[in-house]
């Protein structure tokens, strides 16, 4: 089975131009079916062109980029689309990076690059839970405070849930309360 070529180029802003990166295609031009540009920044996954992009590529296909951060500016987002077009048995070609899904060694890549991200998340977490404990040995962390509410009010609102004047849902509405909040503190208050 002959494989359908697919290119994604993004530039950050309209004023910009995507030419250098569909040069880049240039050794795929006979390949390429059809091309997706999108004129946004890279900070995250909605952009129009690159949704429009992932539903129409189909198993056997084959995205091809002129380098990885046209596709996704963070790992995360790199990741959850190489794992969206796995999924749909869709292979990923980054020229400038050499990488090339349907290879071992592409597919190696990408697992370094998967392992990269959970360590860089790891220690982001680690880092923070040494800054908490140093914070709480000098007095300075308290953890998460609750928010006040107005006792009184409370319980004037819930007496009116109680009588039947009024749902639950109505109740926790006028008291700006989420829902365990609310159970909790009608718990507590023994109400």
């Amino acid at each position: 089975m002959d494989k359908t070529y697919i290119g994604y180029a993004r530039v950050s802003t309209a004023e910009q131009n995507e030419a250098r990166q569909l040069q880049s295609f240039e050794s795929y031009t006979e390949k390429i079916k059809k091309v997706f540009i999108d004129k946004l920044s890279g900070k995250d996954t909605k952009r129009p062109q690159l949704r429009a992009m992932l539903d129409y590529v189909r198993e056997g296909d084959v995205v091809v980029v002129s380098d990885f951060s046209r596709l996704a500016r963070s790992t995360k987002d790199m990741l959850q689309i190489v794992q969206e077009l796995t999924d749909k048995g869709v292979g990923l070609i980054s020229l400038k990076e050499n990488v090339d899904t349907d290879t071992p060694q592409g597919r190696f890549m990408l697992t370094v690059f998967a392992a990269l991200a959970e360590l860089e998340r790891e220690t982001i977490l680690q880092r923070q839970r040494e800054g908490i404990a140093i914070a709480k040995q000098e007095g300075k962390y308290r953890g998460r405070q609750p928010l006040p509410f107005n006792e009184e009010k409370l319980r004037a609102e819930c007496q009116k849930w109680r009588d039947g004047e009024q749902t639950a849902i109505e109740t926790m509405k006028k008291l700006d309360m989420k829902r365990n909040r609310f159970y909790k503190i009608v718990k507590d208050l023994g109400i």
